[in-house]
């Protein structure tokens, strides 16, 4: 499918809290490059310097490769013996001011352009160009020991093209964000209200039934600490132009039951709109898709310690979540693609968990043993594997440190039948930093 599709394009909800980290004192840089299998190249760099009251980051990167082949099946009406490879250049840069101590005024920049090849057919060179940029300027202010305040005002916007034989297939999408959000100290602990706003638009000759989208949102947080407990509570009303109403909520406890030892349960409840882009993406998309709603329900068991000289944990996570309308991407055997609804799935699972760290070696590892299950048909849900794990070993070496991933999945099916089996797969990933 077209790039836009796989990056998830759509232009990026919650504009996107790009490069926030204030840069330390005085003037720093860094430069990287790499080189890969499939003539891949890669390079980024950036400086950045606090003088006085003023902090400024400016920072660019590129990468390029020349790919492989995207089809493997010599007889699919869309083989071409090409290679399908991608180039992608990014800028960003962010300044902040300090005018008094607890207030400050910050403004970022974020553009990136993706050119990615495809297969659509013989004898055409098919690809999509994508640019992706976002602005934010916010404003961070404590007001008083127990107030602080953070207002906010972004935008982003996705303009693609998808060239094929067939023509050209341009989409654009842009999304603007105001919000507000108070945090209030209390004797043991804080309450967050803050109220959003979110405008989303498409170009209106592109004639769709709906080419613009209102959210006002008003959102409050409870969290509380007492002795060896914690909890909290969110509640959020979202009211949309095109859903109307919704409300949602979770509510969170934490016990530590010994120094080592602690645990945690939560309940909740979700609502997801199909983006403009599951809507509405030219030949990628199904303008009848319906909102996800979800009730979620998780908890975990946590231990940190030492064995002999190493310091370790451990963690096993538990979750339980009915999905209505659940959406998923699938393609047909005649290569059909589109989102579609599955009318309730349940996905279940577990994570466990681990981490051991000696002087310059440490260790980390984890595994998902989950059941994504089609509630009416019993089938899996397509492209989720039942079994999934990484471990990650790392070894430092003066001032270098040498690193070894591996990540293993099981089997998935690419439709929602479960009559196209996608073997499972292991990738190493080796490294020195």
């Amino acid at each position: 499918g077209p790039a836009s599709s796989l990056y998830g394009a759509d232009a990026i909800g919650g504009v996107i809290q790009v490069f926030t980290r204030r840069p330390g004192p005085g003037v720093s840089g860094r430069l990287s490059g790499g080189l890969g299998s499939d003539d891949t190249r890669t390079v980024a760099g950036g400086i950045s310097a606090t003088l006085g009251a003023v902090a400024l980051s400016l920072q660019a990167g590129h990468r390029q490769s020349d790919g492989f082949n995207a089809t493997t099946d010599p007889s699919s009406f869309i083989w071409n013996p090409d290679r399908d490879g991608y180039d992608s250049d990014d800028v960003g840069a962010s300044a902040a001011v300090t005018f008094a101590p607890g207030h400050e005024a910050s403004a970022r920049y974020l553009r990136n352009r993706l050119d990615n090849q495809f297969d659509g057919g013989p004898g055409f060179d098919d690809r999509t160009r994508t640019t992706l940029e976002l602005w934010q300027l916010e404003s961070r202010n404590r007001f008083a020991d127990n107030w602080a305040s953070q207002l906010t005002l972004g935008e982003a916007s996705d303009d693609s093209v998808s060239s094929t034989a067939f023509g050209d297939y341009p989409f654009r999408t842009r999304e603007r964000q105001y919000g507000w959000q108070n945090e209030f100290a209390l004797p043991h602990g804080t309450a967050t209200l803050a109220v959003e706003r979110r405008e989303e638009r498409i170009d209106e000759e592109a004639g769709f039934a709906v080419t613009s989208r209102d959210t006002n949102a008003i959102v409050g947080v409870l969290q509380f600490a007492r002795s060896d407990h914690t909890l909290q509570a969110n509640l959020r009303h979202d009211r949309s132009t095109q859903y109307g109403g919704q409300t949602t909520g979770a509510i969170a406890w934490g016990y530590r039951l010994a120094p080592s030892w602690r645990v945690t349960a939560s309940y909740g409840t979700a609502f997801k709109a199909p983006s403009f882009n599951d809507l509405y993406y030219p030949g990628f998309s199904n303008p009848g898709l319906a909102p996800e709603t979800a009730r979620n329900v998780e908890g975990s068991v946590h231990w940190s310690g030492q064995l002999g000289t190493w310091r370790t944990g451990a963690r096993a996570v538990a979750w339980y979540n009915k999905v209505d309308e659940l959406i998923v991407f699938q393609c047909d055997d005649a290569f059909n693609c589109a989102p579609r609804n599955v009318a309730r799935a349940t996905l279940q699972g577990v994570t466990l968990a681990g981490d051991a760290t000696w002087r310059g070696t440490s260790i980390r590892g984890s595994v998902d043993l989950q059941q994504p299950e089609d509630d009416v048909t019993g089938h899996l849900l397509p492209r989720r594997a039942q079994r999934h794990g990484a471990l990650v070993v790392a070894q430092a070496v003066g001032p270098a440190q040498l690193v070894v991933e591996l990540i293993a999945s099981s089997h998935r099916y690419d439709d929602a039948e479960n009559t196209r089996r996608l073997g499972g797969y292991a990738i190493v990933n080796v490294a020195v930093e």
